[in-house]
């Protein structure tokens, strides 16, 4: 059941780790089944790379805010992005991540069809359809909406972004946005720390995004 949205930056009610998040992989084998049954989805837009950090992070959040939905985070997070494997390729470092990429009309579209995948798979895996309209309603406008709805929604944004601090996000969303790793990584510190919507997430993001930089020697290489 979706959380009221409590005031942003949401205070976290738990402790927060902010340690490297390839220390604490997603836990459990609960969600493989989804996984399974979107293994060709997550070949896009490497979201096989994209996703399982996603959901360790997701997880992450959840511990730190014990009165969310868990299991709503989880799937949603896992299932945010598949719509991009329905859309036009070619379409997706063109028009995904360049001008106004936030506005781009392939954003709209990949998340109607990420919709369009849970609706799918979820039923036949035993997640009833008040669930599944919980988890939908998260996937559409986790990209173009401004504002979350529900805590629930909150930690999905979060955790969708915190991705791109660890080293992994940071050497292929560079490239997507066509900048090298230091002028990435003062991006990040410019645009996106400002859009996290929990405490949790903000001490995530500049622990991981201070590891980044001097692993990759940003103060240098620039």
């Amino acid at each position: 059941m979706p959380s009221p949205l409590p005031a942003t930056p949401v205070p976290a009610s738990a402790a927060v780790d902010t340690s490297p998040i390839q220390l604490t992989p997603a836990r459990g084998i609960d969600l493989d089944p989804i996984w399974k049954s979107v293994v060709p989805e997550t070949r896009t837009r490497s979201n096989d790379i994209h996703l399982p950090i996603s959901l360790a992070y997701a997880e992450r959040l959840c511990d730190a805010h014990p009165e969310a939905d868990d299991l709503l985070v989880r799937v949603a997070i896992l299932l945010h992005d598949i719509g991009w494997a329905r859309v036009d390729e070619s379409r997706i470092i063109s028009e995904g991540f360049s001008g106004d990429w936030r506005k781009a009309a392939i954003r709209f579209e990949h998340e109607v069809q990420g919709c369009a995948i849970a609706r799918e798979v979820l039923p036949s895996l035993g997640y009833d359809d008040g669930f599944v309209d919980e988890v939908c309603a998260i996937i559409d406008g986790h990209d173009t909406r401004k504002e979350a709805h529900t805590l629930e929604d909150a930690l999905v944004r979060d955790a969708d972004r915190l991705w791109r601090f660890d080293h992994a996000g940071i050497a292929l969303a560079s490239g997507w946005f066509r900048m090298d790793p230091a002028t990435y990584c003062d991006r990040l510190a410019a645009e996106i720390v400002p859009e996290l919507l929990t405490e949790a997430g903000i001490a995530m993001a500049t622990a991981a995004l201070e590891r980044s930089n001097a692993l990759l020697k940003t103060a240098v290489i620039r």
